[in-house]
């Protein structure tokens, strides 16, 4: 048995769940923000937005709003859907910032995970 690591983002007003992955598997931390393969973030309560910044490092990137009743956060995650070379690892991943902010609250756990050894 192997223990795996599992990063959580929730919302911070209603405690949803907007994304859940194992860490170096379907999660991996970069410059200070969790960026999620998109399989594991629930966009539910996420919409992808028109606003952009462009990092003369990564590319640009596209800001994603926190849509909930009576309560709209904006650019609480983020996703680059053409990266510059060298940062392809983070291409059409969701990024949110590491830790708490005023919408989102990061948190982990760990798993216990079956290995399969090969023979």
């Amino acid at each position: 048995m192997k223990k795996k690591r599992v990063i959580s983002v929730k919302d911070t007003f209603k405690n949803n769940v907007l994304a859940n992955g194992i860490k170096d598997e379907q999660v991996e931390i970069f410059e200070g923000a969790w960026y999620f393969d998109q399989d594991v973030v629930d966009m539910t309560f996420l919409d992808v937005t028109d606003r952009t910044f462009v990092c003369p490092y990564k590319g640009t990137c596209y800001w994603i709003d926190l849509h909930l009743p009576n309560q709209v956060s904006k650019n609480v995650a983020f996703t680059y859907f053409d990266v510059n070379p060298g940062y392809e690892f983070i291409q059409n991943k969701i990024g949110f910032y590491a830790g708490k902010r005023e919408a989102t609250i990061q948190e982990s756990s760990e798993i216990i995970a079956a290995v399969k050894i090969d023979n």
